[in-house]
């Protein structure tokens, strides 16, 4: 029976896609999905789909048909805001046959929501950067030298890393403030940035892969430039938190290193933007899902891979010949109005 697995909001993820039909070879095609017909990864698939925007009154049920006429044995979503879509309703996506890789509900809602999770992490006594709602609670733990600035205002529900100011004043902390109730003051980390690449067995439910690597340079919230890193100490925080919470399938966890102490400052239940080191360094999700829907739990293969590899990204372009582009697509393209204020 073919393994057809459907990614969702593919847009210019493309190695994801390479790397899963790679890993599928004749066992199955992997169909990419997205509502732009200019989304680049779609190109890269055995087969593309435009679907309607995530918003649209129809979105579900266009998946579900599509996942029950392609025969999709999983799915899963690149982006966040669907990842809330394909847990809350992933009986309906059960009920045709199709396993949603993702987490609970409440595990990504918890995750999404960096207050909750700031809540969560601290009252397992696991270290993170100190997070407030309130300027008050803020100003009051100031006075105590409990925290200083700088601090980072960001939103507790954001993603992407949008929104993210480094702030110095209490004037500047307060002008933001005042503009959006959906921000939250997060201790300033001065030290090394860490990405981590997780991997929870879709049958065994334990952490069984795991990569890190020192981010070197970022570029509009994703990992450009990293080191990989091996550190037993830091293997075992990541691996307590995520079974701590009960999280499944890929995971991209973001942490600092202060001194020799680790903490935890975000984590984002789907695959990260830094992934491809991992890939590239013979750390192969893509392979482990498979096994799982395969029927097989994967053995444990954390920090199998060298450190001290680089990975440095750069830019391609996809051409796309109109004739590549079925009618549909070409109902979907923005006008050039609209193109050119985008």
């Amino acid at each position: 029976m073919s393994i057809n697995i459907l990614i969702l909001s593919c847009g210019t993820r493309n190695k994801i896609v390479t790397y899963f039909r790679q890993e599928l070879a004749d066992k199955g095609k992997v169909i990419a999905a997205d509502h732009s017909p200019l989304a680049p990864a779609l190109y890269e698939a055995d087969e593309a789909v435009i679907v309607p925007h995530i918003k649209d009154t129809h979105y579900l049920e266009t998946l579900l048909t599509l996942c029950k006429e392609k025969n999709i044995k999983a799915v899963f979503s690149l982006i966040d805001p669907e990842l809330n879509l394909l847990a809350k309703y992933r009986n309906d996506f059960l009920a045709v046959g199709t396993i949603p890789i993702v987490s609970d509900i409440e595990k990504v809602e918890l995750c999404f929501n960096k207050y909750s999770l700031y809540e969560f992490l601290t009252q397992a006594q696991i270290p993170t950067p100190k997070s407030y709602l309130e300027e008050q609670k803020f100003l009051h733990e100031m006075r105590k030298g409990k925290i200083s600035f700088p601090v980072i205002i960001k939103p507790y529900d954001g993603s992407a890393s949008m929104q993210i100011h480094k702030v110095h004043s209490s004037d500047e902390m307060e002008s933001l403030m005042a503009c959006d109730d959906h921000l939250m003051i997060q201790e300033f980390m001065d030290g090394t940035e860490i990405g981590a690449d997780v991997y929870v067995d879709l049958l065994s439910k334990k952490v069984v892969s795991i990569f890190t690597k020192e981010k070197l340079k970022m570029r509009a919230g994703e990992t450009d430039k990293s080191r990989s890193i091996k550190d037993g100490k830091l293997f075992e925080l990541i691996q307590s938190v995520v079974e701590k919470i009960g999280l499944t399938g890929m995971l991209d966890i973001d942490l600092f290193k202060v001194g020799d102490e680790y903490m935890i400052s975000e984590i984002n239940p789907r695959f990260g933007g830094g992934y491809p080191h991992a890939y590239g360094c013979g750390v192969s999700f893509p392979q482990m899902v498979l096994n799982n829907l395969e029927g097989k739990a994967n053995p444990p293969q954390i920090g199998e891979y060298e450190a001290d590899v680089f990975m440095a990204k750069y830019n391609e372009i996809k051409i796309i010949p109109a004739a590549e582009l079925t009618k549909e697509m070409m109902i979907s393209l923005p006008t050039p109005d609209t193109a050119a204020s985008s």
